[in-house]
């Protein structure tokens, strides 16, 4: 994981990519949000189609090892 930092003295020490001031939860969200990687590269010129899919693989790994109670639908 090169393409995600932690710095404490950076964005509250939220995970960003590539030591820029871009959270992976903006990036994440952005997918969650119907945005396609590319249109994601295209609003943050910034970053490389790579650090979105290491923005999807961080999070995915973050949840993996957490249990997340949903509430039961009908």
């Amino acid at each position: 994981m090169t393409r995600i930092t932690v710095n404490p003295n950076q964005m509250g020490g939220v995970p960003c990519i590539r030591g820029m001031r871009i959270p992976v939860a903006t990036v994440v969200n952005m997918i969650a949000n119907g945005m396609t990687p590319d249109e994601v590269v295209a609003e943050l010129p910034s970053l490389q189609i790579e650090d979105v899919a290491a923005a999807l693989r961080f999070a995915a790994d973050a949840l993996s090892d957490r249990e997340i109670l949903l509430q039961p639908t009908a």
